[in-house]
């Protein structure tokens, strides 16, 4: 087994703090008025703000090649702009911590993808770490305890999925196609795209109830949170095995559910704990090295 480069480990941890503490804020806001469309468009507008200002700052604001162009739409059409359209349409129906399992759940589509399309070997213990994975999704998703015929419900998880299939499909186009430039290089157009993607679907529907809550947790998910957290999701996505990435990326629910408990006061019960350390045992399964053969 391959040992992990310590810098990658960094990046994930970053992607894992600052996605895992995006959604209990996302949902604040929605839940204080704000609409989803409109919350999406204004992280992604903000974030494509942001990073040109920081590339342009540096003297590293590049126009994309050909060569980027497959990793730019699958960034900015399925990871940004597709995820955060499902994504945020269903935290109005799904509760935080919720969201934060399902949405990140893309163990489901990258153990299909890494074997067929990337043509990765998964080693033993690597499946054994995404089933330990997938028993913390299932234990932490609760779906014994879901009231089914509540309005919305069904069609917010199937969302949820639809929005991890976003995500899995782009770390496998960028895994497969890797750009010319680099992930930080790629981050301003890939807003910027995602924005002008999200804007008639924002357009369609009216703008909510802005709040000074509501435009301050938008504005630091859209000045820090997703431009970082993008940034090191796509890092830690090149540096790392595809299932090995979406097994450690399966922790930032822990942190969304934890954050999700003490700020809004979502139940933190024994079958959230018991699938945390499910989660957090398979990453710790996936990523250490075993011993080498002689």
């Amino acid at each position: 087994m391959t040992r992990i480069p310590v810098s990658a480990l960094v990046q994930l941890l970053g992607a894992v703090l600052l996605l895992g503490s995006s959604w209990p804020i996302t949902r604040y806001a929605l839940l204080g008025g704000a609409a989803p469309f409109w919350f999406a468009l204004g992280r992604a507008g903000l974030s494509a703000t942001v990073a040109a200002v920081v590339l342009g700052a540096l003297g590293r604001l590049r126009r994309p090649a050909r060569r980027d162009l497959p990793a730019l739409l699958a960034l900015g059409l399925l990871q940004l702009a597709g995820f955060f359209a499902l994504a945020h349409l269903a935290v109005a129906w799904v509760p935080a911590g919720r969201t934060a399992i399902l949405s990140n759940a893309t163990l489901v589509w990258t153990v299909p993808l890494s074997l067929l399309v990337l043509g990765e070997a998964i080693s033993p213990r690597r499946w054994i770490a995404a089933g330990l994975a997938m028993m913390g999704v299932v234990v932490l998703s609760g779906p014994w305890a879901i009231d089914w015929s509540a309005p919305g419900l069904l069609l917010g998880h199937a969302l949820l999925l639809g929005a991890a299939g976003c995500w899995a499909t782009t770390m496998t186009a960028v895994r497969r196609w890797p750009p010319g430039l680099t992930m930080l290089e790629l981050l301003p157009w890939a807003f910027g795209l995602a924005s002008l993607a999200l804007l008639p679907l924002a357009v369609l529907h009216a703008p909510g109830t802005w709040t000074a809550p509501a435009v301050a947790a938008l504005l630091g998910i859209g000045l820090v949170a997703a431009p970082l957290g993008t940034w090191c999701v796509m890092q830690a996505t090149l540096a790392l095995p595809l299932v090995v990435a979406s097994i450690g990326f399966l922790a930032a629910p822990a942190v969304g559910l934890l954050i999700a408990a003490a700020w809004l006061h979502e139940p933190l019960t024994a079958d959230v704990i018991a699938g945390s350390v499910l989660i957090l045992g398979a990453g710790v399964v996936a990523t250490v090295p075993g011993r080498r053969a002689p």
